[in-house]
């Protein structure tokens, strides 16, 4: 395995981390929220 190879495997790495934890952080603070349209991105 080549240092690129690497490389592309760490930021695969953070962008499947980051949605995973964006899509459950957005799930979480809907239903603390309470309503659809309460402003929280």
């Amino acid at each position: 395995m080549n240092f690129q190879e690497i490389i592309v495997y760490i930021i695969l790495g953070f962008a499947i981390a980051f949605l995973v934890r964006k899509f459950f952080w957005k799930k979480k603070s809907d239903k603390n929220c309470g309503n659809d349209d309460c402003g929280c991105a």
